[in-house]
């Protein structure tokens, strides 16, 4: 009894040994595995640069005419003429569309022929009230019917012309709303007319921001439409109240639209530019990543040997503008840092520089 517990004892130590062994060496091949350097991380790398900017007050607008309307007719009828095409430029005067007006011409030869009775009545009053032949009442009733007449000719000849129907000023027309041989009523809207050059973008900013609003402030304005253009402007009116509801001030600036290509109801972002231009350190918005302590990014610093680390450097952080990040505090001008391959990168890591790499914008890291 006594020798098999010995031999079990023994066979449980060998087996024991056995696996702490196996662990022991497993151990240390990770050990060695670890010691070794690890290769450098590949990254591209960009230059602190120091920037000329102006702060300016970021807002959302719509674009509006400075003379827009729904041209309408005053009277009903039929169409009988339409003598534009949509999308037409146009000069105050061009004519639009005529509402057949048959009937009132005859009506108005009519009233010609009655002014012209009251006329030769009225001259024979006058030549009768010379010899004293008539009283002054008479030659009195004799003018008043002639006046009669020449005022219903006159009414007349405004109704033929209300038929008539011209843009009010020069601008660019809209989809035409109505076809030839069209009865429309007073009041119908026949086409848009717009006037856009200059255009209006009207805004609003926080009322903290008030006093530093005035006219002939420039402005920015960038519409979806067109990406990657900015158009210039003025700040032309500030309302005269604070809106209660928004707790916001309503501006207007105008913006040349030579070439038309603004066009009212285009949602568009505003810079106002309020103070003097002054000098920023900016970094890549890409370079920038976040922790629980703040902002952060990767410095590279060179070693005696020339091997490049990346430094993780706690920053503060101000305006993005296009693409771009003023960095407050942290950086001085001319410093490298890491722009691209953030995402595995750690503190004091060896890095190769290789700036032929595209760069993803959305590469933006959090710890």
């Amino acid at each position: 009894m006594a020798k098999r517990f010995v031999a079990v004892t023994l066979f449980l130590l060998v087996i024991f040994g056995g696996i702490f062994g196996f662990k022991y060496l497993q151990m240390q091949g990770m050990a060695a595995e670890m010691a070794k350097p690890q290769p450098p991380a590949v990254v591209s790398t960009t230059e602190v640069r120091q920037e000329t900017w102006r702060p300016s007050l970021r807002a959302v607008g719509s674009l509006t005419a400075v003379r827009g309307i729904d041209v309408a007719s005053e009277v009903a009828g039929k169409v009988s003429r339409v003598t534009f095409e949509s999308g037409a430029v146009v000069d105050v005067g061009t004519p639009l569309i005529e509402l057949d007006a048959t009937v009132d011409r005859a009506t108005l030869e009519g009233a010609k022929a009655d002014r012209r009775l009251a006329l030769v009545q009225l001259r024979r009053s006058e030549d009768l009230l010379g010899r004293q032949a008539i009283s002054k009442s008479q030659h009195d009733e004799a003018q008043a019917k002639y006046d009669a007449a020449d005022a219903r000719v006159a009414e007349q000849e405004e109704r033929i012309a209300q038929k008539s129907i011209r843009a009010p000023f020069a601008g660019v027309l809209g989809i035409r709303r109505i076809n030839l041989g069209q009865y429309i009523s007073p009041g119908a809207r026949i086409v848009s007319l717009q006037a856009l050059d200059p255009i209006y973008v009207d805004y609003a900013l926080p009322e903290r921001n008030f006093s530093e609003m005035r006219k002939g402030l420039p402005i920015e304005v960038r519409a979806d439409a067109y990406a990657d253009e900015v158009f210039k402007g003025r700040i032309t009116a500030i309302d005269s109240g604070i809106d209660v509801g928004t707790r916001t001030i309503r501006l207007r600036a105008s913006l040349d639209n030579p070439d038309g290509r603004l066009r009212p109801g285009m949602f568009v972002e505003v810079l106002t530019f309020n103070k003097e231009s002054r000098e920023v350190l900016t970094v890549p918005r890409t370079a920038v990543s976040f922790n629980t302590y703040g902002s952060f990014l990767y410095a590279v610093t060179e070693e005696e040997d020339g091997t490049l680390r990346a430094k993780r450097q706690q920053v503060t952080t101000g305006k993005v503008r296009e693409g771009r990040v003023v960095v407050t505090e942290g950086l001085q001008a001319g410093q490298q840092v890491v722009r691209a391959g953030l995402v595995k990168l750690r503190d004091g890591q060896a890095i190769t520089a290789d700036n032929s790499v595209e760069l993803d914008d959305a590469e933006v890291t959090t710890e």
